[in-house]
């Protein structure tokens, strides 16, 4: 360890000097932080570093294996990309939040026990709810609330199936647990719900889109993926995650088609991406995992990537909607070129990194003869090219011309584009060069296989034929703006009406408390007026001579108590 520092801490600790820079300084300060910290993590072997005994729990706070490893390097080149892309404006409290975020990321997928993991969750939370406020509106305030409260609370149900599981096995070592115990279930729940698991899923979608230009370029990074990667490390093979996995890839896709803010469709997207990973981690064969962990992989890069775009597009025009966007490749020549780089990665096209990773769990699939799982994911897989490959672009460069004329992206934005698309491309066409042989099981799948190369282009070839079919018979859903109701509509509007019911409650139970008090207090009142009183007993005035009867009787007493508990001394006997 560089500096006898963990790399999260070198991050972390980094990140609280951000303040007190400007300019070069803290452009210079905070590139080298990732940098370094890379290079504490490449310093270190396979191994557990950092044990500490706290109330005879032994806590690990670093472990390098071959799933934290890749995991680490992930979030160190993301927060490398997303830290150049935020150089055009961006403020030291975005600076500060997505360093002690990126931090806190490295922090989990390194702990190697649950209470580590614990502090690293709660860690995410509080520093990526920054990313949304520092948009300063009144909508970025409120999603950044629920935003909290949704993280807050998932770390509150971790921290119970924590102590749950450890009474159960004695044991906080951050292994496999499975969903026998009351506890595994309780921290399934706590990471569904960062997973962004079916109907736990809104506070991604509310406050993705909420945050600044580049904040939702790190949100899209960390969060999502620590969840996956504790589901690789404490779930793999669970069967419930095959389904869960698999309505996640097949729900999005209806939201995303007819939603307007593209920020918002990218956000629908990654659920459908995080699904794939879900389904492949409950799969649980090797493939599978390597599968699931080489698509988080690619998923951060072209997740990014499209976020960076979208947020290009919002940095210059001050909109992400399709209703209001459209001919910008024009204006923004190089910006859409990268965005259409993106696209390309997410719909799989071959040679691009999508390719290479969401095969893998689909082969996977077929392997364990898993028949409808694998179609519900070539489903998902044509819905990804429509949602995703063709809408982002489209409609936020080549639609219908909008009349906005606008300067190209900044450089330090393009900068960062081109270094995600470069690994889009790099991981997609030569994955035995970097991704495959850092996976955490050995590879033997072969992706560029001829069958597998010309059925990919035709399910690519047929969904973009139906894009254009519904574009020229107008069936396609218009782009208008709108508000879509989602699930949190139940919660929102019954939640609501719950709350507003315990308000009542609350309020009837004040009352009638408040009410026993104060004729409790009132008899309590009268009493004392009754005995100290002027009329009372103890109030009124006494004659002098019933006073000497009554210091007399009480001096008595206490001489008959003290001589009876003095102890008589013992008197020899005579001689």
């Amino acid at each position: 360890m560089i500096g006898s520092l963990p790399p999260a801490a070198v991050m972390i600790l980094g990140a609280l000097f951000v303040p007190l820079l400007r300019g070069r300084a803290r452009t210079g300060w905070v590139l080298l932080l990732p940098v370094a910290s890379l290079a504490a993590l490449l310093s270190l072997g396979e191994g557990e570093f950092g044990q500490v005994s706290i109330f005879s729990y032994e806590l690990t706070l670093v472990r390098i294996d071959g799933l934290s490893r890749i995991f680490g390097w992930l979030f160190h080149i993301a927060a490398f990309i997303g830290l150049i892309f935020a150089r055009r404006g961006g403020s030291a409290l975005e600076d500060t939040s997505a360093l002690v975020y990126a931090g806190a990321a490295i922090g989990a997928v390194q702990a190697g026990d649950l209470i580590t993991l614990f502090v690293f969750w709660e860690l995410l939370a509080l520093s990526s709810v920054f990313l949304v406020w520092a948009r300063r509106t009144e909508r970025s305030y409120r999603a950044g609330i629920r935003y909290l409260i949704v993280q807050v609370g998932s770390g509150v149900i971790l921290l119970a199936g924590i102590i749950a599981h450890a009474r159960a096995t004695g044991s906080v070592a951050f292994d496999h647990m499975g969903t026998e115990t009351l506890g595994g279930k309780l921290i399934l729940l706590g990471i569904g719900i960062k997973a962004a698991f079916p109907l736990l899923h809104n506070w991604l979608t509310d406050a993705y889109p909420e945050a600044t230009y580049s904040g939702a370029v790190f949100l899209s990074a960390f969060t999502t993926k620590v969840a996956v990667y504790t589901l690789a490390r404490g779930y793999q093979g669970e069967d419930l995650l095959i389904w869960v996995g698999v309505v996640m890839t097949m729900f999005p896709i209806f939201y995303a088609v007819i939603e307007n803010d593209l920020r918002r469709v990218l956000g629908y997207s990654m659920i459908n991406q995080i699904g794939f990973m879900v389904c492949g981690v409950g799969i649980g064969t090797e493939m599978a995992m390597n599968g699931a962990v080489a698509h988080a992989f690619n998923d951060v890069l072209f997740k990014g990537l499209l976020f960076m775009s979208t947020g290009a597009l919002l940095y210059r025009t001050g909109t992400t909607k399709c209703s209001e966007l459209g001919g910008l490749y024009k204006s923004m020549p190089k910006t859409a070129g990268l965005c259409i780089v993106g696209a390309a990665s997410i719909s799989a096209f071959p040679l691009f990194s999508g390719f290479v990773s969401k095969s893998m769990v689909m082969a996977a699939a077929l392997e364990q003869n898993l028949d409808f799982v694998w179609l519900f994911l070539l489903f998902a897989s044509a819905g990804v090219l429509h949602h995703a490959g063709i809408k982002i672009p489209f409609y936020g460069f080549f639609g219908p011309d909008s009349g906005i004329r606008t300067k190209e992206a900044p450089t330090t934005m393009l900068i960062a584009m081109g270094m995600a698309a470069f690994l889009c491309v790099f991981n997609g066409a030569f994955p035995t060069l970097f991704l495959y042989p850092n996976l955490p099981y050995e590879v033997t799948y072969v992706p560029f296989t001829s069958a597998h190369v010309i059925s990919q282009l035709q399910l690519l070839f047929f969904a973009v034929l139906a894009f254009v079919w519904l574009r020229l018979s107008d069936r396609e859903p218009h782009e208008l703006p709108s508000t879509n109701l989602d699930a949190d509509w139940f919660y929102r509007r019954f939640g609501r009406s719950l709350a507003l019911a315990a308000g009542g409650v609350a309020s009837r139970l004040r009352d009638a408390v408040a009410a026993r008090s104060v004729a409790a207090a009132g008899s309590a009142i009268g009493s004392a007026r009754r005995y100290m009183g002027p009329t009372g007993v103890w109030g009124r005035t006494w004659p002098t001579g019933t006073n000497v009867i009554w210091v007399a009787i009480l001096l008595l007493v206490f001489l008959l108590l003290y001589y009876a508990s003095t102890p008589v001394a013992s008197v020899p006997p005579l001689p």
